[in-house]
């Protein structure tokens, strides 16, 4: 079965409606649903609307409050630690680099830990804010554990984010987003979803062998990049997230299926001020020569191009916007029964990929 594409504006309605069918404030679910839709613009369908029906039934199962008192609890200069209330990641997320950017805006720099909170999606979403307020932004997280450690053969390491966004001028920003895996694990419960092998290197089965089934990869381990190196940064990230904000950690972190109990994920997010050492036009126009200099270094053998962090990511965003979000036919049948069991309509598709990619 083909897959069609869809207008991102009805499916943004679409996961508003759900979630607010869910008691979530209008404002919260734009907020969560547009989480989930950068992932879609930009590309990373593993942390799109593949999530959606887990968020509603975390909701449902009360697992997740639908309707937190995100609050800081405490100050001291430019740092904060935020109580997410159990609230849904991205809403916590969002309140928190709001509090990271009044931070930045009153002392130079601002330090968020925030705990009680759940997954939060791309961590892009999260930088581009503060590159909206010329702003350096870093987003990271903990994750439940899902990742052999180096040398290891059974789950302890999150698939642990990063992502750090800085801004330019006539440039567009640079934007690194990426796990500590070789690969984000909802790439895998995609290829689950789709019947999709997947490539050696990215998981282990439930025996610590190397394997391309996807269903077996799901329920074994996903591998860190880069071996030792993507296993520290995760480790490193598990303790700023969950060992000093006061969140779970490692183990003791549970999984978005298990509707029995609550994640407590943590996170850090940080916003530094561009015009802390000189002004806000001069760090842009360093950064377009910087960045001007990576472009024009020359290309590798069967390389087009070299490419900045980010690059690929805003020309789909840019591209999708215009043509449609296209959705395998298991997903999209997915959202549409799940919206349908609240009473939410599914969009109707604009045409399959090969008449939007003539169009």
């Amino acid at each position: 079965m083909e897959s069609l594409r869809y207008h991102h504006v009805d499916l943004l309605q679409h996961a508003c409606g759900v979630l607010e069918r869910l008691d979530v404030p209008p404002e919260d679910a734009r907020e969560a649903a547009g989480c989930l839709l950068k992932a879609e613009l930009r590309g990373v369908d593993s942390h799109g609307l593949v999530r959606l029906p887990v968020y509603a039934q975390r909701i449902q199962s009360r697992v997740v409050n639908a309707r937190p008192n995100v609050r800081v609890v405490s100050t001291t200069g430019a740092t904060a630690l935020v109580d997410g209330d159990n609230g849904l990641g991205p809403v916590v997320g969002a309140h928190a680099m709001d509090v990271a950017l009044d931070l930045a805006r009153k002392h130079g720099t601002g330090f968020v830990g925030v705990r009680r909170s759940n997954h939060f999606g791309p961590a892009a979403y999260y930088v581009e804010k503060a590159i909206a307020a010329q702003c350096i932004g870093v987003a990271i997280s903990n994750a439940p554990p899902n990742m052999a450690p180096f040398g290891g053969r059974t789950r302890f390491l999150g698939t642990n984010p990063l992502a750090i966004g800085i801004p330019a001028g006539r440039e567009s920003p640079l934007i690194f987003d990426a796990s500590t895996s070789v690969v984000a694990r909802g790439k895998i419960i995609v290829a689950a979803q789709t019947g999709k092998a997947i490539p050696e290197g990215w998981a282990l089965d439930p025996e610590g062998h190397p394997t391309t089934d996807a269903s077996l990869a799901l329920a074994g381990a996903v591998l860190p990049f880069g071996g030792p190196k993507g296993s520290a940064l995760s480790f490193i990230i598990d303790i700023a997230c969950g060992v000093m904000t006061g969140a779970a950690f490692a183990s003791h972190l549970n999984t978005l299926e298990d509707f029995s109990a609550v994640q407590n994920v943590g996170h850090v997010l940080a916003a530094i001020r561009t015009d802390l050492f000189m002004s806000h036009d001069d760090f842009r126009n360093r950064m377009d020569a910087v960045i001007g200099m990576l472009k024009a270094a020359p290309p590798g053998p069967g390389v087009d191009r070299v490419l900045v962090p980010g690059e690929i990511e805003l020309a789909n965003e840019a591209r999708l916007r215009e043509q449609g979000i296209e959705l395998a036919p298991q997903i999209a049948n997915e959202l549409a029964s799940f919206g349908e069991s609240l009473g939410v309509p599914f969009p109707s598709a604009i045409g399959h990929p090969a008449a939007s990619a003539r169009s």
